[in-house]
């Protein structure tokens, strides 16, 4: 099991000179990779009538990062290996807070291109933090793919949860515009790990090794992975997009749907750190995929048949799309050779997988506005469950 060996293999990271410090600097870059699209769905509504856009529309603006991420995340190890996987990453990060602030104070064409340029630095966060943390954690993977996807979980519930009291207190745009903040600070940290010298993930020697782009693709393991994460995604981002407007059709105050977002959230941490547990295996992650995958299933058939129980199952739902994250991003971390493999799965597996996710917003928001309620919709959502189910045999088999 040559995959398995590399990620636990003993070496020494290259961010050992920097310390742990700078080497964990790469969570506070994963504390701003979600805060920016979560933070949306609560202020829907108000953002659709305030800027008179119907739900076709609006379930575009949740689409439309995901179109980014499917665009840029293939080319993301080229200008790694240009720039350096870091100084990617910082620009990124910059990008981040300018997109945020377009799309908050430019009216209805800053908000699409703010939004595609908040989607398109988001995608190379995507795409390289998993590649630093398979360079600076090579022995715990999937341990520090729980720690970083906690990360993600945690501050995506806060944006989640904080919408509704935000936008309140100072409109929609506030309650959006405010994340531009933390991208701000997160970046000026991390120009300072830039200034350190540390073996580049991507470009150096030792991130070569065997395989090649062409192998890669022809890997029946490549597509499941991919699969797996597209189908993971699809069910993630259309929740969040939608579960707020759901809940409300179902009776829901704004902020009671807004807190029940935050618990779909934050209940994935505990479920995201738990995971690796079963992960272990150096035979099958198919027991840890199968997991991670039924919780979402049995929560989206229960939100679909008995809805007065929404915050029952919206919070199984939520403990299973926690672990689903992390299962789907460590195997990404697992299943590449080397690290510079690992970058060009991550890309493929973020790029394709991103461009399924991002029909779901759309279809769900059109299925609504066509069927006038949310039956359909539901039951399109609980279909892509069931096909992450599936096929979560193939991904995790070695």
């Amino acid at each position: 099991m040559q995959t398995n060996r590399v990620d636990q293999s003993a070496a020494p990271s290259p961010s050992r000179p920097w310390g742990p410090v700078m080497a964990a600097l790469v969570f506070l870059v994963a504390l701003n990779l979600r805060p920016a699209l979560t933070a949306v769905g609560p202020v829907l509504p108000r953002l659709g009538a305030d800027l008179r856009i119907d739900e076709g529309a609006q379930g575009l603006i949740g689409s439309l990062p995901l179109l980014a991420f499917a665009a840029v995340s293939p080319v993301v190890h080229h200008v790694a290996a240009r720039l350096g996987t870091d100084r990617t990453v910082l620009v990124a990060v910059v990008l981040l807070a300018g997109g945020i602030l377009i799309r908050s104070t430019t009216g209805v064409p800053g908000l699409w291109v703010g939004t595609m340029v908040v989607g398109s630095a988001i995608a190379v966060g995507n795409v390289l933090v998993p590649v630093i943390v398979r360079r600076d954690y090579p022995g715990r993977v999937s341990v520090a793919t729980g720690v970083y996807s906690a990360c993600i979980t945690l501050a995506a519930a806060l944006a989640s949860v904080a919408a509704v009291p935000l936008a309140d207190a100072s409109g929609w745009r506030a309650a959006l515009g405010v994340w531009a903040l933390p991208a701000g600070v997160v970046a000026l940290v991390w120009a300072g790990r830039c200034l350190r010298p540390a073996v580049d993930a991507v470009r150096s020697p030792a991130a070569s090794g065997p395989g090649s782009a062409g192998s890669l693709w022809r890997r029946r393991q490549t597509w499941a992975v991919t699969a797996f994460m597209g189908l993971q995604s699809t069910s993630f981002y259309t929740a969040i997009t939608w579960l707020p407007t759901i809940e409300g059709a179902l009776g829901q105050s704004a902020a009671a749907a807004g807190v029940h977002l935050f618990v779909f959230q934050f209940v994935g941490i505990a479920s995201g750190l738990a995971i690796p547990r079963l992960m272990r295996s150096p035979t099958s992650q198919v027991g840890a995929a199968l997991t991670a995958g039924l919780p979402l299933l049995i929560g989206l058939i229960g939100l679909l048949v008995a809805p007065r129980a929404a915050v029952v199952w919206v919070t199984v739902a939520g403990l299973g799309s926690g672990a689903c994250l992390v299962v789907a991003l460590s195997l990404i971390g697992m299943r590449g050779r080397s690290t510079a493999e690992t970058a060009q799965l991550s890309g493929t597996a973020q790029s394709v997988g991103y461009l399924m996710a991002a029909a779901g917003p759309v279809l769900i928001g059109r299925l609504a506005g066509s069927s006038g309620g949310w039956q359909l919709p539901l039951a399109m959502m609980v279909a892509v469950a069931a096909a992450l189910v599936v096929v979560a045999v193939p991904a995790g088999r070695p």
